[in-house]
């Protein structure tokens, strides 16, 4: 059974950083594209960021130069390093494989990262 699971999230002001890490189990980690997704009140599930297996990245034109997607592939994880946070940035944080968000399955609980002015 794929299991994602994020962590990491939290309250910070406006310019601070966060990092959240999403651990998977269930997959062959390594050979799936993941993305960062977020969801704020009101709004649609949003694309944030992307990383390949062979490690290339894409990201949100509102995100880019601010936040880092990575992965170890080791352990199973990909994390999301969030800088300059802006409260836009405010929303449900989730993390997914490619392949399980575009048939809209596979979402865990997120994390809730909160940006005060």
């Amino acid at each position: 059974q794929v299991r994602l699971v994020e962590s990491g999230g939290g309250l910070v002001q406006a310019g601070g950083s966060l990092r959240l890490s999403c651990a998977a189990s269930g997959i062959t980690f390594s050979i799936n594209t993941i993305g960062w997704y977020r969801q704020a009140p009101g709004k649609q599930r949003e694309l944030v960021a992307t990383i390949s297996s062979g490690g290339s990245t894409n990201y949100g034109g509102s995100v880019k130069g601010r936040f880092t997607i990575s992965r170890d592939n080791a352990k199973n994880t990909v994390y999301l390093q969030m800088n300059s946070l802006k409260p836009e940035d405010t929303a449900v944080y989730y993390c997914n494989t490619i392949a399980a968000a575009v048939r809209n399955t596979g979402w865990g609980q997120g994390t809730q990262v909160t940006v005060s002015s």
